[in-house]
């Protein structure tokens, strides 16, 4: 629970002044949350985010000098990184795609009401992911089959999982939580979450969304079923 004292730190990214504005007005009147600090591009983004600490980034996608793409990949690349949560007019884009691969938290469409923004953002800062299952299902489908994961094969980019590993890996790619998981393999919940953590460290995952798209580039997860 995140206390007046400690509120989450918020970097804020959007090419467009008027959105920025916007957005900074509903959450600096959060008693949980600040705005401290602004940028108008991925360049600047990225040099803010080296130099001062943040919790979560709200990272526009399109965006003029550097996309929200390379900042989110060069950002996740920090020590002691921000967690990265982007922000999209449209829900089926491939630059959505290639943000969750380099390691965005999760994304929310721009239109979303104030207590949808709100929440994604405490989430996102307590390490949950932030995508919509179905919409993420879809984003994959689409681009996925366009966009091949290359180097190793499948097999053995998954081969370090046990057998219990790849049930559990299969199961998020499919959008399941944890309590599903939980009940679908008679597994404990503690249990799941214990799987998942050695799931993340042996593919070098940074988070449950990159385990999905883990899922389906090994073809775990087969786009279309």
């Amino acid at each position: 629970m995140n206390s007046t004292d400690n509120p989450i730190r918020l970097l804020l990214v959007d090419d467009q002044e008027l959105v920025r504005a916007g957005f900074r007005m509903v959450l600096d009147a959060q008693s949980d949350m600040t705005v401290t600090a602004e940028a108008s591009d991925g360049q600047r983004a990225v040099e803010v985010a080296a130099t001062a600490e943040f919790d979560v980034v709200l990272m526009d996608i399109r965006m003029p000098r550097l996309d929200g793409v390379q900042a989110t990949k060069r950002i996740a690349a920090m020590p002691d990184a921000p967690r990265v949560l982007v922000l999209t007019t449209f829900d089926l884009d491939e630059y959505v795609f290639a943000a969750l691969k380099a390691g965005a938290a999760g994304f929310l469409l721009k239109d979303a009401g104030p207590d949808e923004l709100l929440n994604a953002i405490r989430a996102v800062h307590a390490g949950d992911a932030v995508v919509a299952p179905s919409t993420t299902r879809r984003l994959l489908e689409r681009f996925v089959p366009s966009m091949p994961e290359p180097g190793a094969s499948p097999d053995a980019k998954l081969s370090v999982l046990t057998a219990r590993e790849r049930e559990v890996l299969l199961a998020v790619g499919k959008g399941m939580t944890n309590a599903e998981i939980a009940a679908a393999l008679f597994l404990a919940e503690a249990t799941v979450k214990t799987h998942i953590g050695r799931i993340l460290a042996k593919l070098q995952l940074r988070d449950r969304v990159q385990m999905v798209v883990m899922a389906y580039e090994t073809g775990l997860v087969r786009t279309g079923c």
